[in-house]
């Protein structure tokens, strides 16, 4: 960490005030942004695809329960998979509390994942985790939006993020939206991989407002320090002994 000037209160106030015209020019920018993402085409899906859950088979329609809008988390949780991607736990942590406050606005929160349900549920009592979570297993579902890849696939290059590139592992990161009319009918209205979900992940906010903020510049890779909720401290014992 850089040492950084000290200056008087005035001075600070002065600098603080500058970066704010930033800020909110960021702000608006965002905004203006999201508005341009609600105006996207949407695409129907005209495909069959069945989830197992805890309450049964459910279709894509039945996903949504009684809300208009589904929010999909892709988790990167693989048939072969022992436990689920530490950075997709990071992310599925915040997961609870913002289920409550979607519901109220007509969004409906569901992660998938091609595991079986017994592997994902096993791993969910692990985590402490309450939100809803099915398997796609033997569905084309995360095929179809670009978040699993076959054996052969795997080192190749292939479709991920909108541009062909290196597919590195089974799985990928990622979340979709979707619609649901008053007919039934369910349209696709947006996708995003990669650092598009940086905005989900609440602490990143938090670290980015601090001196050494996301310090992750001498890391092998950006997400090298995260760890499943319930290792931090065995993390911590590995560094001391």
């Amino acid at each position: 960490m850089q040492q950084q000037k000290i200056v008087s209160p005035d001075d600070w106030r002065a600098a603080r005030k500058e970066l704010l015209a930033k800020e909110k020019a960021l702000t608006r920018a965002r905004d203006q942004l999201a508005a341009e993402r609600r105006s996207l085409p949407w695409v129907e899906v005209d495909k069959s695809y069945m989830f197992d859950t805890p309450a049964g088979k459910k279709t894509l329609a039945e996903l949504f329960g009684d809300k208009s809008q589904l929010f999909v988390y892709h988790f990167m949780l693989g048939p072969g998979w022992g436990e689920g991607c530490p950075s997709c736990s990071f992310l599925a942590d915040q997961f609870d509390g913002a289920a409550i406050h979607l519901a109220a606005r007509d969004v409906a929160l569901v992660a998938v994942s091609r595991a079986p349900l017994t592997k994902i549920e096993a791993f969910k009592r692990r985590m402490g985790w309450r939100f809803e979570w099915v398997s796609s297993f033997g569905s084309d579902f995360n095929f179809d939006y670009q978040v699993s890849f076959r054996d052969e696939e795997v080192n190749a290059e292939g479709d991920y993020n909108y541009a062909r590139q290196r597919i590195r592992s089974d799985e990928m990161p990622g979340a979709s939206v979707f619609y649901k009319d008053a007919d039934g009918a369910v349209f696709h209205t947006y996708s995003t991989y990669g650092r598009g979900l940086d905005i989900l992940i609440g602490p990143y906010n938090f670290l980015d407002l601090t001196p050494k903020g996301r310090d992750e510049a001498d890391l092998p890779w950006t997400m090298a320090w995260v760890r499943h909720h319930d290792r931090y401290d065995a993390a911590k014992s590995s560094k001391e002994t």
